[in-house]
This record gives structure tokens, C-alpha cells and sequence, in this order.
């Protein structure tokens, strides 16, 4: 007697099963540059607002990490998916890609190949699909340090790990549980996040600037019932 489950047809059923479980809110897709410091990050938002993993997935670059290298990945797993991470091609509403000024040769082009892919596609839905690019100058850590002081000057991605280091001692990056260690301070740090980006933007690539608050925000309310008016 033959097998009855051969690898392609338990991926088929997984696609399945993955998609009748789905919640009712926006699907999202979050493609980063780090490995494991905001996989991880992100991750603990979505279980700590119980999140659905068939609407929040989050991977990081496997075509490098390279700004344009992510932003490619991104439209590339949209489009076609990878059925091994359980994801259907174009199973999303939004699409955001995660990555840093650093010293990247392609940050800027990064930044205009998410804005010309914004509303370029339609999901399996036929819903126009949003790409946005959530930038840090310089790093993503800038985020973690804004939870305990106000930044304006341009910093190094040095200076901002060594003042992240007086509030947070034994910080590594790729180590889960920054969601939780700052999590007392996060409104504070949207605050300041959002009057950085009132005086700077991430076009500009010198001046300090993060948006994570606004992917952070997004999936803080995206099980939440919509408030009647």
C-alpha cells in the first residue's frame, strides 16, 4: 500500500489549514534585515497581542541584508510565497520592510523601490497592496533607546549601543525579551519617535530617525474592534 501523505500534499493541507484559520483582521508581512533582534522583537509583540501567526508573519532577508536585498526579498515572497514557511503568494494586505542606514550603499534605493512597489499589486483578495519601508538612522536600536531618552543629533550605531547599554545592561542584539524590557516605557518612546520624524525623515539618511513606532502601533491595534463614531 502506497503512502497516503507524500511532503507535497502535507504542505497543500497546512496551506489549508493555515488559511481557515486566519483571523478577520489585516494580513501582515514584515521582512527584516536582522536575523533574530527584530524577528524576535516583533515577534513577542504579536503573542503578547495575541496575534494570529496566519495574519503576522515575520522573516527576516534570506537574499541578503543589504537594504535593496530586502525590499527584493519582500516582493519576491509576496508574489510567490515559500510554502516550507507556510506562506500563500499574495496572502497579505501589507507588506513592511525593516532595515537600517547604517553604512549601506543601497539604503536610498531601497527607499524608492518600497515606495514604487506601494499599491503596485494585487492580493488574492484583489485588493491593492500596501508596501512600506520602516526605516532607523542609524540602526533599530535607536527605537530601544528612545524608550529611555530623547535623541536629535545624528549618533553611530556605537554611540547608540553604548547609551542603550547605561539603561539596558546586558543588551545583545539577536537576544529575545527587548519587547518586554521596555515595554513600560513604549508611548514614551512613540512620543519621541514621532517628534524626530516631525523634524527629520529617512530620505534624509544623516539625521536620526526611526518609524518602527509605526509598525509597532499597527500591530498593537490590529485585532482591536473598530470604534464606532
Amino acid at each position: 500500500m502506497g503512502k497516503d501523505s507524500q511532503p507535497k500534499h502535507r504542505q497543500a493541507s497546512q496551506l489549508a489549514r493555515k488559511k481557515g484559520q486566519r483571523a478577520s483582521y489585516d494580513r501582515v508581512l514584515i521582512v527584516t534585515e536582522g536575523a533574530k533582534t527584530e524577528p524576535n522583537y516583533f515577534n513577542e509583540i504579536r503573542v503578547a497581542n495575541k496575534l494570529h501567526t496566519a495574519n503576522v508573519q515575520v522573516e527576516p532577508s534570506v537574499f541578503g541584508t543589504e537594504p535593496i536585498q530586502i525590499v527584493e526579498y519582500a516582493e519576491s515572497l509576496f508574489l510567490h510565497g515559500d510554502e516550507s514557511k507556510g506562506i500563500q503568494s499574495r496572502a497579505f494586505e501589507e507588506v513592511y520592510v525593516v532595515f537600517d542606514r547604517d553604512d549601506h550603499l543601497t539604503y536610498h534605493n531601497a527607499l524608492a523601490k518600497t515606495d514604487a512597489l506601494n499599491f503596485k499589486y494585487l492580493n488574492d483578495n484583489k485588493q491593492k497592496v500596501a508596501f512600506k519601508s520602516i526605516a532607523s538612522v542609524p540602526c533599530f536600536e535607536l527605537w530601544l533607546l528612545l524608550h529611555f531618552e530623547e535623541v536629535y543629533a545624528p549618533m553611530h550605531r556605537n554611540e547608540v549601543y553604548e547609551r542603550l547599554k547605561i539603561y539596558l545592561p546586558n543588551y545583545q542584539k539577536g537576544n529575545a525579551g527587548h519587547y518586554a524590557s521596555t515595554l513600560m516605557h513604549i508611548e514614551l518612546a512613540n512620543t519621541r519617535a514621532l517628534a524626530l520624524a516631525g523634524v527629520n525623515d529617512k530620505y534624509d539618511g544623516i539625521q536620526s530617525y526611526t518609524s518602527v513606532q509605526e509598525l509597532v502601533e499597527k500591530l498593537k491595534g490590529l485585532n482591536e474592534p473598530l470604534k464606532l463614531t
